[in-house]
């Protein structure tokens, strides 16, 4: 199991956070009191391949829903965030998170 410790940098890695589990997105709506198609036109694109919604992302590649309270990073939808956001770095991660990562590998615990 991993410990975040809420530095915010997979949720500034470039690429998509595809909404693939079924109900995410009408999750994700419920949660910020929209109607699922507001919640797709404002915080939604269509993946490269255009198999998928994935949440927006800023300029900066970070997250549209990732806020930051002095150093430490907060994600708005946190008790309904995507799979794939869940799963990190345990079911996928990126080349070198351990050394940007504020927890590295000294965040997964046996």
């Amino acid at each position: 199991m991993f410990r975040c410790r809420r530095c915010g940098v997979c949720c500034r890695w470039p690429g998509c956070v595809k909404l693939e589990t079924d109900g995410e997105a009408d999750r994700i709506a419920v949660f910020l009191g929209l109607e699922p198609t507001e919640f797709i036109d404002r915080f939604c694109v269509i993946t490269p391949d255009r198999s998928h919604l994935a949440l927006a992302e800023r300029a900066d590649h970070s997250c549209i829903f990732l806020e930051f309270d002095g150093a430490a990073a907060r994600c708005v939808i946190d008790p309904v965030k995507p799979r794939q956001c869940r799963d990190f770095p345990e079911k996928w991660n990126f080349p070198g998170w351990e050394q940007e990562c504020a927890a590295g590998s000294s965040g997964l615990e046996s």
